[in-house]
This record gives structure tokens, sequence and C-alpha cells, in this order.
């Protein structure tokens, strides 16, 4: 993945966790529950290599890069939003189901996080 694929799939994420893009389903009760409480709570670095949605995935239906400064001020945008909203009505996650606000706060830090380490330390 290349960082201007990253910006357009931290982008895609953040659209799925606002409602707008719709991601399919995966996983099964393990995810929604053991998993979920793990990748969420447990202070431990993601691993590389962890497949995302197909619509998602840059190089299937996410969104394709484009300009770099558009990309990066509409993930800018995007973060912020959902940073912000306070919305109870977020989807189901495909992989954890039902989040609570907090829960889709952690995992958007940490998902964001994930994919700015792959260029850092």
């Amino acid at each position: 993945m290349s960082a201007h694929q990253m910006v357009c799939h931290v982008a895609d994420a953040m659209r799925m966790a606002l409602g707008t893009k719709a991601a399919s389903p995966a996983g099964g009760m393990l995810h929604r529950t053991v998993l979920k409480w793990v990748v969420l709570w447990v202070p431990l670095r993601w691993p590389r290599g962890i497949l995302t949605r197909p619509e998602l995935d840059q190089l299937a239906g996410g969104t394709r890069p484009a300009d770099f400064a558009a990309d990066l001020a509409q993930v800018e945008m995007l973060l912020s939003q959902v940073a912000s909203d306070r919305s109870s009505r977020r989807p189901p996650h495909p992989l954890f189901g039902h989040l609570s606000e907090r829960a889709w706060l952690r995992w958007a830090y940490l998902h964001t996080d994930h994919h700015l380490r792959q260029f850092g330390r």
C-alpha cells in the first residue's frame, strides 16, 4: 500500500464509520465478542497484513487515489467529522458488529494509527 492509497483507505474507513460508505459484513460471533475486545482494548499494535473488506481496498472497490492534496484534505475532514459526530446511529462495523460511540472512536484512532505507522517505526 502506498502512502496515497493509505490516505484513501483511511478516508473510506471513516466514510464507513459515518455510514456514507457500505462495507460487506465478515466474521462471526468470535469477531463480535472476543476479538473485538482484544483489538480495541488490549494495548498491542495491530499486525501488518490484515486484509480489509473489498469496498475499502484501493485495489478493489475502494476510492482510487487522485490528487494527493485533495485526498489528504478529504481524510482530514472525515477524521474530524468522525471525532465530532456524536451520532448513536452508526452502522455496524463489518467485523465487530455494533460498537458504542466510545468503541467507534477508539477504532478510528487505532485504525488510523496502524496505517500511519506503516510509514514510520
